[in-house]
């Protein structure tokens, strides 16, 4: 692999404003990583070379003036293909939307733009972003850098595949029940879900308005930052939208965690956890505690209820978002996803009021929680990457469904909205990445960075690539 294909934005960032690299060079290097590399990937629906070419010139020219933007600049990214890109089509991973071409940008796409960012392609991901695995009908697996045969998980997967294996440096996905930190933790990478309401999803194709979430994925938690400083913004457009100020998330990097407080839930988390996951969380405590932490093991009886209140909610939603799909073209629609479609159309009114209302005292029960730690601490899934054609998974003598267990982990943290980060915290025996998610309280997305860029450089998980 070229080392520009595997180096962090800071470092090309900080090349680039140097004069000692430009742009051009940098986007021509990950254009041949991904013409080398996405026959065996699949991370890629459309590659967008001619224009990321123009782009990275055009960059050129305005740094050369003195017109240098920041951190992203000429920086090449990928798009998880739900983001609108004027001229350019946005099929959701579906058949039905193959010839949708929306004439404006989403909102995050303008300002990754405006602040330099190149868009290099848009990217692989599970249809209409409802399920965990990133097995397409239509476009074919998204395949796992670390071995080929085993899923990036979903629904961003292609946005995974594409940042682990040098493809690109960045991308964005989307998080409704795990999607951004559950390929993040099976590929290896860094994936942030902003707290609710933080960015705007305005021109992103909807799953489940009450809980969808955009946000970034890297391969390091500073670049997480860097994009999250790009992107962030009140949007009236966006109804979830929060009128909160915006600040500098990378202000907090590099400070010491002595006094921070991380709650480790007793129930859930554990249950479904492979042995070698549990070492890997284990030896994290102890590497918080070394940096100055307090590790406190907390009772949350509530997350019990994580699956039956997010599942009720997010299926209800889509449902109603796909409604006409559903009626008119069932067909066209996978068989994996028509089928949640179909359950969540025949939930009732009460089922989803009586849902809701269990969210709200899921939440309060989460925030009183919050109260007395800075941070919660869990496995952001609980085995390593099952290969794609796995249907059942064995864990402590228990047969499970292997695609059961993607999203179980990380649905809490979408009920409540709360700021959440998944990093690399180690590997199975099998070589395969394993993912940690620390999660913060609302609006305090810098503190889940800044506990995460201690960990990252106290350890060194993040120096790994996949050899492919």
């Amino acid at each position: 692999m070229n080392p520009l294909c595997s180096m962090s934005i800071k470092e090309a960032a900080n090349l680039i404003s140097a004069h000692e690299l430009k742009p051009s060079e940098l986007v021509e290097v990950h254009l041949d990583r991904i013409n080398s590399t996405d026959d065996k990937l699949n991370s890629f629906v459309t590659i967008l070379s001619e224009s990321a070419l123009s782009s990275s010139l055009i960059a050129e020219k305005e740094i050369m003036d003195g017109n240098y933007k920041g951190p992203l600049h000429g920086i090449p990214i990928g798009l998880k293909d739900l983001y609108d890109t004027a001229g350019v089509a946005t099929a959701v991973g579906s058949k039905i939307y193959r010839d949708r071409v929306p004439q404006t940008d989403a909102t995050v796409v303008s300002m990754l733009k405006q602040a330099g960012a190149i868009v290099i392609g848009k990217l692989q991901m599970h249809e209409f972003a409802l399920g965990a695995t990133s097995i397409n009908p239509h476009d074919g697996p998204s395949r796992n850098p670390w071995d080929t045969e085993r899923i990036t998980g979903g629904s961003s997967g292609g946005s995974a595949s594409s940042v682990s294996a040098g493809q690109c440096m960045a991308s964005l996905g989307t998080d409704t029940g795990g999607s951004i930190r559950i390929p993040s933790a099976l590929c290896g990478i860094v994936g942030l879900k902003p707290t609710f309401g933080r960015v705007s999803r305005n021109g992103v194709f909807p799953l489940s308005w009450t809980m969808d979430t955009v946000g970034p994925m890297t391969r390091t938690v500073e670049d997480a930052a860097l994009m999250l400083n790009a992107i962030v913004s009140f949007d009236p457009s966006d109804p979830g939208s929060a009128l909160h100020e915006t600040e500098d998330f990378t202000t907090k990097i590099g400070l010491e965690l002595d006094g921070l407080t991380i709650g480790v839930p007793q129930e859930y988390f554990y249950e479904t956890t492979s042995t070698e996951v549990q070492t890997a969380l284990a030896n994290a405590e102890k590497v918080f505690e070394s940096l100055g932490a307090q590790i406190i093991p907390i009772s949350l009886p509530v997350l019990e209820h994580s699956l039956a209140i997010s599942g009720t909610i997010m299926l209800t939603e889509a449902a109603s978002v796909h409604e006409n799909n559903l009626k008119d073209r069932p067909f066209d629609i996978g068989e994996d996803v028509r089928l949640r479609l179909t359950q969540g159309s025949l939930y009732s009114a009460l089922d989803y009021l009586k849902s809701q209302r269990g969210r709200h005292e899921f939440n309060n029960q989460v925030t009183k929680t919050m109260e007395t730690v800075d941070i919660l601490l869990a496995p952001t899934v609980g085995i390593g990457a099952p290969r794609i054609d796995d249907k059942t998974i064995v864990l402590h003598g228990v047969e499970y469904p292997a695609l059961a267990l993607m999203p179980r982990l990380t649905r809490p943290h979408n009920i409540c909205g709360l700021p959440t980060i998944s990093i690399p915290c180690g590997f199975t025996s099998s070589g395969l990445p394993i993912g940690m998610q620390l999660a913060g309280r609302a609006f305090e997305d810098s503190v889940v960075i800044q506990t995460a860029y201690a960990y990252e450089n106290a350890t060194d998980w993040a120096k790994h690539s996949p050899d492919i």
